[in-house]
């Protein structure tokens, strides 16, 4: 029994320097290159081996030189600067009380299962929580009302290393709370803040932590309390680690816990947006306070709480969505079930595609689907494969009408753009090309910058990346015991000069790691070429349980590892914020491979923009929205083929012509001057065109002039007056569900010229028997457009047909329209009878459809 009681010993910081701390323990810091100097100054030495982490940095600072430190009057008034600099930032009036003040829509909460805000908090595994790290950053930069949620896990995701044949191995120490820039949140009496929420028929506590992210606040849940049992203590123990019962358990957590944490601060956020389903039980406890607090039954607790609800999903492949057996669920949420007064098939019903069958695994992104107002993929691609992938959700609703739609993600620039490139925008674009978030017209002062600058500040970062793959290098044989000469090579792996290529993702086997090697002899020619060398610098993780990810990253090393490639092709091991960020500040090219359509967006090639980097990928993802042929390169084009082993081979041979024919010679097309001329003025077209869209303040004003405020309005007018439109609304939603057996489609007739022609307009009748339900609760429509090979409607249109009264029958009447020919073409028609409601969320939500 370790009967061991602990304390913290912090530094005796000198009253000068005892703001560092204030300034530490707020993110802000993470994208103001002069804190961050501030910070590196404090010991150069130390802040590289600990991985940038400022709080551990004050803890092992010797007190020598912090006495020094605040002695030196220039260090001092620095402090003071960035002090001043953080507070005006606090206290500046912002894009959305300029734009949106008046229009408070009270609080917005924002849950994630990760958050990836710097290296020296390592909660998050990759895209998903860099996603949501930049998200919290532009709320913060906008000044949104905006607080997220998410859970502190204590080993984080793992760090990995290699054996000599590549093969990974993870390791999972824990983190040290302490040494953080993490802060316990307190109740009255000093205790620190805890909620708690039944998982599987027992009480699970977890303690409650904040991070400060400039103006945001992000709210974390750690299960490792001692009054939980030893499995409970476990649930926040690794970020994507475990079997489903333990995914399961994160996610109650982060659902209903988060919502039972915001409660215990006093928080009733007006909108709940879920970053992926991880947290879609939020909107299930959400359900159980308003019906708890204001005594609403079931029914009509889910009509207001999905006015307020709102959902991003980021997997184009159903394999990558949690979806969980339905004992499972019983286990864990039958108590939970029961105390919402509802049986657990109406629970299982709301996470099935098919709702009726009862064998259909729950999927969590099912369940946020049908509890949100507004949903949406994340580029305009993956809009297009969401609404293919859960069409079902949506019975008899055309795909191209499923109610999901896109916001392309963007990056917070800030945080991504290296200190030196900053600087010549801050010489040459002004200084507000950052103080307007939103301003897209600065960028096209990009010409402005000289061409010479320009190329000199991205060598300079290439040879920092260069710089830094060595020191990685040296360090990963050291850790392996290599004798003393391999060790020393690595002062000579790769060339400052020579055209680098960067390539650094998850190792998951849609992003087709291998593609490059497709033809291996091929590419080693291109990378040995004595006068335009070419080299590559890898990294990434594969999943602990993906054995196949982990045979790319072993076959891409063993590669390397030939004499004549050892210099030219570096595998960095351990990837994380720290070294994507040197990589996408150094690299000429990024590489992105993907299987298309298996790329929901991928946020890393935004990054390497705004520092002077250029795309090489797949027309996936974002590039499709971004590639315009001047400011980057497509690998193939936009056709699908039927067979992948065809497709593999037509894109990789188009990857290396591109290599060969375009990129290469193009680098190495060096003026009189030895400047790459041509080579700039992609770099600039690609900042131009990039950088003013591809950014997440661009994406966040998206995400509230689209989703938050008119959730946020509809979430007010739903409560008003004692909940009236949400019981009307309830009321009318049951009374369709129990009478719309009763609707008929008796008869339609078109008048249809023998040839019609463009310009025509074509008379329709239609008769319809509507049993109890009123006319004024359904729209008739004519849904029409031109067929294609099949026969079917590829995009259609609607146009409404009219009441024109009863036709004989007090429950049955006549409405009339016309199909406009607006085309050529063969064209098809279809009558369909939907909901009606004017303050209905969205007409498929029902789930209701009569084709005739």
């Amino acid at each position: 029994m370790n009967h061991v009681r602990n304390f913290v010993v912090l530094p005796s910081l000198p009253e000068p320097l005892k703001p560092l701390r204030e300034l530490i323990n707020n993110l802000w810091w993470t994208w103001n290159p002069d804190a961050i100097e501030l910070i590196r100054r404090l010991d150069i030495d130390m802040w590289r081996d600990l991985k940038h982490n400022p709080v551990t940095m004050l803890a092992q600072i010797p007190q020598e030189r912090l006495d020094r430190l605040a002695r030196d009057p220039a260090y001092i008034a620095s402090l003071g600067r960035v002090l001043d600099s953080l507070s005006a930032y606090l206290k500046g009036r912002t894009y959305y009380k300029e734009h949106y003040g008046a229009r408070d829509i009270g609080m917005i909460a924002y849950f994630s299962a990760e958050f990836g805000l710097h290296e020296c908090l390592p909660i998050y595994s990759g895209g998903l929580g860099v996603l949501a790290g930049d998200h919290l950053k532009s709320a913060s930069d906008l000044g949104l009302p905006l607080v997220g949620v998410g859970l502190l896990y204590r080993q984080g995701y793992f760090h990995q290393f290699l054996t000599n044949d590549g093969y990974q191995f993870e390791d999972y120490p824990d983190l040290d709370f302490a040494t953080l820039p993490i802060q316990p949140m307190r109740t009255s009496d000093g205790k620190q803040l805890s909620v708690s929420m039944d998982v599987g028929g027992h009480e699970v506590v977890a303690n409650v932590w904040k991070v400060l992210v400039g103006r945001v606040t992000l709210y974390l849940l750690d299960t490792n309390v001692p009054s939980n049992r030893r499995e409970d203590r476990d649930i926040t123990a690794r970020l994507y680690g475990g079997d489903q019962e333990v995914r399961i358990r994160q996610e109650i957590v982060l659902g209903i816990g988060g919502v039972r944490l915001l409660a215990e601060l006093g928080v009733e956020p007006s909108v709940c947006h879920m970053n992926e389903g991880h947290s879609a039980f939020l909107a299930v406890e959400r359900i159980h306070q308003q019906m708890k607090k204001f005594h609403l039954s079931f029914e009509e607790a889910r009509e207001v709480v999905s006015t307020g609800t709102v959902f991003t999903t980021h997997t184009p492949v159903p394999a990558g969505i949690d979806r969980f057996p339905p004992a499972l669920v019983t286990k864990y949420l039958g108590n939970y079930c029961r105390s919402l007064g509802i049986d657990e098939e109406t629970l299982l019903r709301l996470g099935r595609m098919n709702a009726k069958d009862s064998h259909e695994p729950f999927s969590m992104a099912v369940l946020a689907l049908r509890l949100s107002y507004l949903s949406n993929g994340v580029s305009q691609l993956h809009g297009k494969v969401s609404r293919e992938m859960f069409g079902e959700v949506y019975p008899g609703v055309p795909v191209n009408e499923v109610p999901i739609t896109s916001i392309t993600n963007g990056v917070h620039i800030r945080s991504w753009l290296s200190r030196d490139v900053a600087h010549l925008y801050d010489q040459y674009l002004g200084p507000q090309w950052s103080e307007d978030p939103l301003d897209q017209e600065i960028w096209k002062r990009v010409d402005l910058v000289p061409d010479a600058e320009l190329w000199r500040v991205h060598e300079r970062l290439r040879a920092r990346l260069v710089a830094f793959a060595r020191r990685r290098m040296r360090n990963q044989l050291i850790a392996r015991g290599a004798p003393p000469a391999e060790v020393d090579s690595t002062d000579e792996v790769l060339d400052p000069e020579a055209l680098t290529i960067g390539f650094a993702r998850r190792f998951a086997t849609y992003k087709r790691a291998s593609l490059f090697l497709y033809d291996q002899e091929r590419l080693a020619r291109l990378l040995t070429d004595p006068h335009r060398p070419v080299q590559m610098i890898i990294s990434g993780k594969a999943h602990p349980k993906d054995e196949a990810g982990k045979e790319l990253i072993k076959k891409l090393v063993v590669f390397s590892k030939q004499p004549h490639l050892r210099n030219r092709i570096v595998f960095l091991e351990d990837y994380d914020m720290s070294s994507a960020r040197l990589l996408i500040e150094g690299v000429d090219v990024w590489l992105n491979t993907p299987i298309k359509l298996h790329e929901a967006s991928g946020t890393s090639g935004m990054k390497v923009t705004p520092n002077g980097g250029l795309n090489l990928s797949i027309l996936d993802g974002w590039w499709p929205e971004a590639y315009d042929g001047t400011n980057g390169w497509a690998i193939g084009d936009r056709r699908i083929y039927g067979n992948q082993d065809y497709q593999d081979f037509m894109e990789a041979q188009s990857l290396y012509e591109l290599l060969e024919k375009e990129i290469i010679p193009m680098y190495y097309d060096r003026g009189q001057d030895g400047l790459p001329r041509r080579w700039i003025g992609v770099m600039k077209s690609s900042m131009k065109t990039c950088c003013p869209v591809f950014n997440s303040n661009r994406m966040v004003g998206e995400y509230l002039e689209r989703f938050y405020l008119p959730a946020g309005r509809r979430w007010c007018r739903f409560r008003e007056e004692n909940y009236r439109v949400t019981r009307e609304v309830a009321a009318w939603r049951n009374k369709l569900l129990d009478k719309w057996n009763e609707v008929r489609i008796e008869g339609v007739q078109a008048e249809i010229p023998s040839e019609p022609t463009v310009g025509n307009e074509l008379p329709v009748s239609a008769y319809i028997r509507l049993g109890s339900i009123s006319p004024e609760e359904v729209s008739v429509e004519l849904y029409f457009g031109p067929l294609d090979a099949g026969g079917l409607i590829n995009v259609g249109h609607t146009a409404p047909l009219k009441c024109q009264g009863n036709n004989g029958s007090p429950d049955s009447y006549r409405y009339s329209g016309v199909i406009p020919c607006t085309y050529s073409g063969r064209y098809g028609y279809a009558l369909r009878i939907v909901p009606h409601h004017p303050e209905m969320a969205a007409r498929y939500h029902i789930g209701l459809v009569r084709w005739g």
